[in-house]
């Protein structure tokens, strides 16, 4: 069993900042990457940010976000972090934070996901 704990969401008016966390728990052998996903009602879920778990963290962010967000993550403390600074009123979603993980020392990874937090920004 793993479970993915998002905080960090809330109300920001435009150009503010939030830092948002996520913690993986439970039976966990190694994670190989964790990112941050974005769903707004009635669209699809988009990825906003991912980091492998290699040395160093390959990164990836959605064009909409680069520049504005940084993702990164602490190993040790299974927790990966989404850094949002200059947000805007289109920033607004419930936000998801996501994980492939290898529960044994086998082959076999799988998706986990968050029940997310709410990121409001006003304009």
């Amino acid at each position: 069993q793993v479970q993915l704990e998002e905080s960090g969401g809330g109300l920001v008016q435009a150009g503010g900042s939030l830092r948002l966390s996520c913690v993986a728990s439970g039976i966990i052998f190694s994670i190989n990457s964790m990112g941050w996903y974005r769903q707004v009602a009635g669209k699809k879920r988009e990825l906003v940010a991912r980091i492998t778990s290699t040395s160093g963290g390959f990164t990836n962010y959605a064009d909409s976000v680069k520049g504005r967000f940084t993702i990164s993550r602490d190993n040790a403390k299974n927790t990966v972090y989404l850094q949002m600074n200059s947000l805007r009123p289109e920033d607004t979603a419930r936000y998801y934070c996501a994980a492939n993980i290898k529960p044994t020392n086998s082959d076999w990874s799988y998706d986990y996901w968050g029940q997310g937090t709410q990121v409001t920004v006003s304009s």
